[in-house]
């Protein structure tokens, strides 16, 4: 079953483009993983510090497997001094 998650970032506000580039980055790397079924990213037109993933993962194990990547855990060390707070994570069941 296709796990959907959807990722809130907020950036400090003089980091907004050093996290942009870290992120287009980390869409780069992921979508190359075999059960990434979609990894589209996401800036706020209102406010630019915010950042939203929509991710779809093919399964529970894939999800798993992304989770364990060396460049993701390295990632979430490098953005911790970037963020405003801690990323918001939802996982949704799709409804339509």
């Amino acid at each position: 079953m296709a796990i959907n998650l959807t990722v809130i970032l907020k950036s400090k506000p003089e980091s907004v483009d050093t996290l942009k580039s870290l992120l287009l980055d980390l869409v780069q790397k992921s979508t190359k993983e075999a059960a990434c079924l979609q990894y589209d990213l996401h800036q706020s037109m209102e406010e630019s510090t915010i950042f939203i993933f929509h991710e779809v993962w093919e399964n529970e194990a894939g999800l798993k497997i992304h989770n364990e990547q060396s460049y993701l855990i390295s990632f979430f060390e490098k953005v911790k001094p970037l963020l405003q707070e801690a990323p918001i994570v939802y996982r949704t069941d799709k409804l339509a």
